[in-house]
């Protein structure tokens, strides 16, 4: 229910659904961020796709790993935008 009124509003937004991993956390308890957590026996993991393939996890430590960073253009020209001199 809440990964599909969330997909909704990232389509919205103009993001991919199928390019953002869903996983469940708890902060408080610690459940499924580092490991895979017994208190969500519901949960199977996440799903995503990437420009190499289908990437598969269960943890969000999983989900931020699996972020391709940006190519950066680095034979070109440096610019660092000054907002006060």
């Amino acid at each position: 229910e809440i990964v599909k009124e969330t997909s909704t509003f990232i389509k919205k937004v103009g993001y991919n659904p199928k390019a953002v991993a869903f996983v469940p956390i708890s902060g408080w308890h610690g459940d499924n961020m580092l490991e895979e957590s017994a208190n969500m026996p519901w949960y199977k993991g996440w799903t995503k796709e990437t420009k190499g393939g289908v990437v598969k996890g269960k943890t969000l430590l999983d989900a931020i790993d699996a972020i391709e960073p940006p190519v950066r253009p680095s034979d070109k020209p440096l610019r660092l935008p000054l907002q006060d001199v």
